[in-house]
């Protein structure tokens, strides 16, 4: 669309994963806000064009490598702006600003720190995210859940959903445990702890002694919400775009749309294929993960069609 201003904007990370950021001029659009380096498309140029041309600019940098990392549309009073974000993956220079601007390299868990235009909180949110997502399957008993999960962890899983519904558990008084556990293991390990439990399992449930990171509604539940938790993160599953809307209306930090592929637990669901989850989330600004009949075998390919990464219950939990 011509009225919309299409922008290339790189996040880059060194070798102390630290990205940089660098301040806009005072009178420039958004000025005196810190913002990840990048530049407007212009005409007859490809986002990859564009990105290693403003980079080379901006900071004298030559940008070798890099892949999408998402897109975010914003609306301001005075214009629209779509940011099409890559992750620089390898790069060669020092980085300075060229046009006189300050640069900085900052901790990811520092950018909230900053003041940012608000079109770049989204890659902020996704750039605190990892690739991969596991969702919590079956298991036999609780040694059996806690074996699984340690070995989840130990595999690299770094953002979990500890997924308890009515048909997970034969005892709701056994969700205590599993809670508190699955709660242990991931504050030793550094893991986000995402909670998906049924309304039955939240009664029944103390969680005022027990650490987590946020909330994961499923998409009924979803539509029926008017507002989501404050100060914990909160996620929700998708598998349309008007739920994706109502995600991004929320607020979410993130979300899941299924399913990209057909899977055994589910078999009677259409997949939607690589295709159309690309197209379904063009309208939203916020990351969101793959889910459905996945492995880590298919991050590359989320990656291409704008996902965050994958979501997975077997591929990540059976391992």
């Amino acid at each position: 669309m011509s009225d919309i201003v299409h922008v290339a904007v790189a996040v880059i990370m060194n070798e102390k994963n630290e990205t940089c950021i660098s301040l806009r001029h005072k009178d420039a659009h958004q000025g005196s806000l810190w913002e990840f380096p990048g530049g407007k498309v212009e005409l007859g140029e490809s986002v990859e064009q564009a990105l290693i041309r403003e980079i080379a600019e901006e900071l004298n940098l030559i940008i070798e490598l890099s892949r999408p990392l998402i897109s975010v549309t914003h609306h301001y009073s005075d214009k629209t702006v779509c940011l099409h974000v890559c992750k620089v993956l390898a790069y060669k220079g020092h980085a300075f600003g060229v046009e006189g601007q300050q640069v900085r390299w900052i901790p990811v868990t520092q950018l909230l720190s900053y003041d940012f235009p608000a079109a770049n909180l989204p890659i902020i949110k996704a750039l605190q995210l990892p690739e991969k997502y596991l969702i919590t399957g079956s298991f036999i008993d609780h040694h059996d859940f806690a074996s699984k999960l340690e070995s989840a962890i130990n595999n690299g899983i770094k953002l979990v959903q500890l997924r308890l519904k009515n048909d997970s558990l034969k005892f709701i008084a056994q969700a205590q445990q599993l809670v508190e556990m699955a709660s242990l293991l991931c504050k030793k390990s550094d893991v986000t702890l995402m909670l998906n439990l049924s309304k039955d399992f939240l009664g029944a449930i103390d969680l005022s002694e027990i650490e987590f990171d946020g909330f994961h509604v499923d998409s009924k539940t979803l539509m029926t919400l008017s507002r989501r938790e404050t100060g914990l993160l909160f996620s929700a599953s998708c598998h349309c775009e008007e739920e994706l809307l109502k995600a991004e209306e929320l607020q979410a930090d993130f979300a899941v749309l299924s399913p990209v592929q057909r899977t055994a637990s589910h078999p009677e669901a259409e997949a939607m294929g690589w295709q159309q989850f690309s197209t379904m989330i063009e309208n939203v600004s916020l990351p969101v993960f793959a889910l459905g009949g996945l492995s880590e075998n298919d991050i590359e390919k989320a990656w291409l069609s704008g996902a965050q990464g994958v979501a997975a219950i077997s591929a990540f939990w059976e391992n």
